[in-house]
């Protein structure tokens, strides 16, 4: 078959000798003008991949296929295309289709490749919804902010609800500490009057997205202790409450909230996120729903794993090595670097519970 592919085509050159002598004569740019298209392209291929040349839904099949094909013969499946067209004796249509396929397969690669370099937001602030809220002797918006991870579905949603005074504080707290990066970072200013109109609730809306979206592209303000707290402390807080007064089903909720939370900031290692865990475990446990409260305690476990002491770390053994015998899990390594804390420190039983440490942490 290789050498009837091979006559043919030697046949089909010397007869278009005249049209090869064209090709010399300046016509090459005519046969591929992609190639330049594509070069005056790559600035705005994203703005371009965006509208009707989009390929994202198809590029796990287009991966696939190179995989299959490379494994074969090394080439692209578009050099396959135009080898049958050659076959057929379908020069001229077999060609174009080839050329489009080309083009196409060349933006995806420019595609793919520009992809790694852009820097894609990672987390989304929008304002849900917004209320006015009327107490005794105020009047406030209240509004909700939901995170949302780009490119994930969340099933439960971490959201939070704050009025302009909360802003406001946020927005002083940071001036006071990161002035110089402050500097670039609007903010809405207050106003005399009409703040409970629609025009000035829609307007603030999206001057606090903008606001936050902002905030959490600079790397030392997104890690900051004023930043963090802004989102969950008020459910840590509010959380720790229902759990002294014995509402844990309405703490459970608030628990899990702040959990969210600090998930989507990427704060999953901190010492607010154990006591977290801790509220969780309590409350799950509280609830008759055991293997819930196992759950999180083991994943305390595995965040203390590299600390020799943690004031959270004998609590969070001894909850798991509870859990543990009521739901049939294996326990023995609880038990064994529980004996390494009996060893190298004062007894256990002196020692307060998961639910004492969480009642007694101060959260300010």
């Amino acid at each position: 078959m290789a050498a009837r592919i091979l006559h043919r085509l030697r046949h089909a050159l010397a007869g278009e000798g005249g049209r090869e002598e064209r090709v010399r004569g300046g016509c090459e740019a005519e046969d591929f003008p992609e190639s330049s298209e594509l070069e005056d392209d790559t600035e705005g291929l994203s703005t371009r991949l965006s509208g009707t040349l989009s390929f994202t839904s198809h590029e796990e099949e287009e991966e696939e296929e190179e995989e299959g094909a490379g494994e074969e013969l090394g080439e692209p499946p578009q050099a396959m295309g135009a080898a049958a067209g050659a076959e057929d004796g379908e020069w001229g249509p077999a060609a174009e289709r080839a050329g489009g396929s080309l083009l196409t397969r060349q933006l995806q690669e420019l595609w793919r490749k520009s992809r790694g370099s852009l820097a894609p937001q990672r987390l989304l602030f929008e304002v849900t919804s917004a209320s006015v809220v009327s107490e005794r002797s105020s009047k406030y918006v209240l509004y909700t902010i939901y995170l949302i991870r780009s490119g994930r579905f969340d099933k439960a949603p971490a959201a939070i609800a704050r009025r302009y005074s909360d802003f406001e504080q946020l927005n002083r707290r940071l001036r006071c500490r990161f002035g110089c990066d402050m500097a670039g970072i609007t903010f809405p200013r207050k106003r005399l009057r009409r703040n409970f109109t629609a025009e000035t609730i829609a307007k603030r809306s999206r001057a606090f997205e903008q606001f936050l979206s902002h905030l959490h592209s600079i790397a030392e303000i997104r890690r900051s202790p004023e930043f963090l707290e802004f989102f969950f402390l008020q459910d840590l807080q509010a959380a720790q409450r229902l759990t002294c007064t014995g509402m844990y089903r309405e703490a459970l909720a608030t628990w899990a909230n702040a959990y969210r939370l600090q998930d989507r900031l990427g704060v999953c290692g901190s010492g607010r996120f154990l006591l977290t865990l801790a509220g969780l475990a309590v409350c799950h446990q509280e609830l008759d729903e055991l293997g819930e409260a196992h759950g999180c305690c083991e994943q305390a476990l595995q965040l203390l794993e590299a600390q020799g002491s943690h004031p959270l770390l004998g609590p969070f053994l001894q909850a798991h090595v509870h859990l543990a015998w009521k739901v049939g899990k294996d326990k023995r390594r609880s038990e064994a670097r529980l004996q390494d804390l009996r060893e190298a420190g004062p007894p256990l039983q002196q020692q307060p519970t998961l639910k004492e440490c969480l009642i007694k942490e101060p959260l300010e």
